[in-house]
């Protein structure tokens, strides 16, 4: 086996990307990205009629948004059918395989039987070990000889070993009767074939590792290594599902949440660090190993992804997240930002990140700078300004004329304007915010003021003094 790591993700395209296959591909992504590796992705579109092309693109779209990028071209598992049935003919040739002939009533008439019975209605075929001159000129199907004794053990790097009895394995079939391959079959030599060195996946395909070895030993091929990893819960225990909501990754990014945070919060899914909760990439890729995943299933809290999602905004660089902005409304099907309004966000980036968890309460926070005059109040914004007596916003654009507009000018100017007419700055605060956003909740005042620059301050506050005198 090869001493680089080279781990894969192979979704079947037959919907989106769900968030528990996301968390698959991170995990691989991270253990490949760590430790100098390759990342491969390989689409398993064997069942032609279920595969769609449409689900690999949301597929391949979802790995973009969150950021997993992969080594070489993307691989289709349909592709190779061919390499596929060359292994099964070789294991036939060699005598690890054989023809069977049995048809589906007499496999189901065998089963009714042992049930009966009582027994394992674990298919024995009577062809294992006839001779080829015996066989009829039928329809057959290659099955591996399965070992009938003895034991097989998964060295599982989560799990720990898992033993399976080999008289509970059957005689797993390769081809079917048309000359397809199995899922199985494929997903075994697809692996070998790109130099798959660990295998990382839910641990609903635990059973299958047993299966798939018996063809990697009849081959003399390297077993990879294992890694089952458990699967996503509901906040209530149970396996998630539509019932709790959202399930796809773009799901996620049309909702607003940041990559960044997404990928925080699903490595944190099933894996941890001491009692890290919030690190970055780096951070991940450094720290990520079997050793910290669970066995128990972890349970997704959309709470805690909010707040994960809130320090990786508040840490983003201001054009990243400029651009990221956009990327959402493009996956929500909203407006997208104007240039001007592009240019106009990112200035005032630095007064909005603190406090938003994902882009659309970014968004809102970034209204005043976004929006132009005249200016439309809500309700809150309204009753702010109604409030106010006549004149005093008259009174303090002239006031402001005369301002430098640095923090420090802004500050004392308002604050001696306060101190002027007897009153404290704060019952100037809400009328302010409403002119010059049209919002109760804002960035500060002097925030809004210096991003949107003196010009533009004072036409908004002149606007809301002439719609106060005139109410």
């Amino acid at each position: 086996m090869s001493d680089q790591v080279v781990t894969r993700f192979a979704p079947s395209p037959t919907g989106f990307l769900h968030i528990g296959g996301a968390r698959t591909a991170l995990f691989n992504w991270l253990y490949a990205r760590g430790r100098g590796g390759k990342f491969l992705l390989r689409i398993e579109d064997t069942d032609r009629e279920r595969s769609t092309p449409e689900a690999t693109a949301a597929i391949l779209q979802g790995l973009d948004w969150l950021g997993l990028d992969h080594d070489g071209e993307v691989v289709s598992q349909f592709d190779s059918a061919a390499r596929h049935a060359e292994v099964a003919h070789q294991l036939l040739d060699d005598g690890k395989a054989y023809k069977c002939f049995s048809t589906q009533e007499e496999i189901a008439a065998f089963r009714d039987a042992a049930r009966a019975e009582g027994k394992s209605t674990l298919f024995r075929s009577p062809w294992r070990d006839t001779d080829a001159a015996s066989h009829p000129d039928a329809p057959y199907v290659i099955r591996i000889k399965a070992p009938q004794d003895g034991t097989t053990v998964i060295r599982d790097q989560v799990q720990g070993d898992v033993i399976i009895r080999n008289d509970q394995l059957d005689d797993m079939i390769l081809l079917r009767s048309d000359g397809t391959p199995v899922y199985m079959l494929a997903v075994v030599v697809d692996d070998h074939d790109m130099g798959v060195t660990h295998v990382i996946r839910g641990d609903d395909h635990l059973n299958n590792a047993a299966r798939q070895m018996m063809i990697y030993t009849a081959m003399g091929w390297d077993v990879p290594v294992w890694a089952h990893i458990p699967l996503i819960h509901g906040p209530d225990g149970k396996k998630l599902s539509k019932r709790h909501g959202a399930l796809g990754a773009q799901e996620y990014q049309a909702m607003g949440y940041p990559a960044a945070g997404m990928r925080n919060y699903l490595a944190r899914l099933g894996w941890s660090h001491g009692d890290d909760e919030f690190f970055t990439d780096a951070q991940a890729k450094d720290w990520f190993g079997f050793d910290g995943i669970g066995k128990s299933p972890a349970r997704f809290d959309t709470k805690k992804l909010e707040n994960l999602c809130g320090q990786h905004i508040a840490i983003a660089d201001d054009a990243a997240l400029q651009q990221e902005t956009q990327g959402y409304l493009a996956a929500a099907n909203l407006t997208a930002l104007t240039e001007t309004q592009s240019g106009d966000l990112k200035r005032a980036m630095y007064c909005l990140k603190d406090r938003a968890r994902t882009f659309p309460e970014l968004l809102e926070k970034a209204h005043f700078a976004l929006t132009s005059r005249p200016i439309e109040q809500d309700a809150k914004a309204a009753k702010a300004l109604a409030s106010v007596s006549n004149g005093i916003l008259s009174e303090l654009t002239p006031h402001l004329q005369n301002a430098s507009w640095t923090r420090d000018d802004l500050e004392a100017s308002l604050n001696g304007f306060a101190e002027a007419r007897e009153t404290k700055f704060g019952k100037l605060a809400g009328p302010l915010r409403a002119a010059l956003a049209g919002r109760a909740v804002t960035p500060s005042v002097f925030d809004m003021m210096l991003v949107l620059g003196k010009d533009e301050s004072l036409a908004r506050l002149q606007d809301a003094a002439e719609k106060a005198q005139s109410s």
